[in-house]
């Protein structure tokens, strides 16, 4: 396996850190449960893991279930054995997003209520077509920017995917904590964004800002596929008066094609049959973050508390 390290993350920079107003650190990881732990969610698990136990905070997981069609049976329970076995123990009791969802329609509710909603009857492929009307041509594998087809339509919210109405004028701006300043204006590189889809199911983008401020989290250490994600939330942060966390967006595990680690690419399960196992995948983990390599010489917990005093070393905490 090959690691897309971010070279300033990778010579162990020292990024300024947000305390939150010296609130109590929250953080959290929160997998969805599409197959087993592999090692980059391993590796996601473990730095969210170390960011939390280096700030003396608290550590939550999260099963991110809404997508009913990609859930796997199973897969959450074993999530949790998984990181159990390799000594990432939570704080609080896991929680399911499949049972929150009365959450989400509130917050749902306070958007409409403020005309920041509306329904949309666009397929991908209409929405295809009309970027490639203007000149705008994307990849088949790229999200698709909208162009605002249904705004002024005040079509149906109840039978409808909704989305959520943006300024024109909609730059977003936050420092990451590995990657420095990121900026995106989503009005022109993303669009109105679903946050209900026709089949009622809510989106990543609404369920993971509600469940980030109900369970009070201060701090999101996660994979940098979600880098793009993050303006989206902010907004609706900003549009729903939550508070915004700290973030910090670790770099992926790929494998030799230089593709992210995942079910559709056939990557291996963390193996927790027996201690070596297990240790062998909690080292990869960690050099993958820039850790020292350096052998166990004792038992998980304290190879876990020598590599927590490592990561405060290199974080600045």
């Amino acid at each position: 396996m090959t690691s897309s390290l971010n070279p300033q993350f990778n010579q162990g920079t020292r990024p300024e850190v947000d305390h939150q107003d010296h609130k109590p650190y929250r953080g959290r990881f929160a997998p969805s449960p599409t197959g087993p732990l592999h090692l980059g969610s391993l590796a996601t698990a473990l730095g969210s893991w170390l960011d939390a136990r280096a700030y003396g905070g608290a550590w939550l997981v999260r099963i991110e279930d809404l997508d009913t069609l990609r859930t796997v049976a199973g897969a959450d329970q074993l999530i949790l054995d998984q990181l159990q076995a390799c000594g990432l123990e939570w704080d609080e009791e896991p929680v399911w997003q499949s049972q929150r969802t009365n959450l989400y329609q509130k917050a749902l509710e306070q958007l409409i209520n403020i005309d920041l909603i509306y329904g949309c009857q666009c397929s991908r492929k209409q929405i295809e077509e009309s970027l490639l009307q203007r000149g705008i041509e994307m990849a088949s594998n790229q999200e698709l920017m909208y162009p605002g087809t249904c705004r002024e339509q005040k079509l149906s919210i109840q039978n409808h995917a909704l989305r959520i109405r943006l300024a024109h004028e909609c730059h977003i701006s936050f420092t990451d904590r590995c990657l420095g300043k990121q900026t995106q204006d989503l009005h022109t590189q993303v669009g109105d964004f679903v946050l209900r889809r026709a089949d009622g199911l809510f989106t990543y983008q609404l369920a993971v800002v509600v469940d980030d401020h109900d369970q009070g989290i201060t701090h999101v250490v996660r994979g940098e596929d979600l880098l793009t994600n993050t303006a989206r939330q902010l907004h609706l942060q900003q549009c729903l008066g939550y508070q915004t966390p700290s973030y910090l967006h670790l770099p992926l595990v790929t494998n030799d094609a230089g593709e992210k680690l995942s079910k559709q690419t056939k990557a291996t399960a963390v193996d927790i049959a027996n201690p070596e196992s297990i240790q062998v995948s909690l080292s990869r983990a960690a050099n993958h973050l820039g850790l020292k390599n350096d052998p166990f010489g004792g038992s998980i917990s304290q190879w876990l508390n020598r590599k927590v005093k490592e990561w405060r070393e290199r974080h600045s905490i």
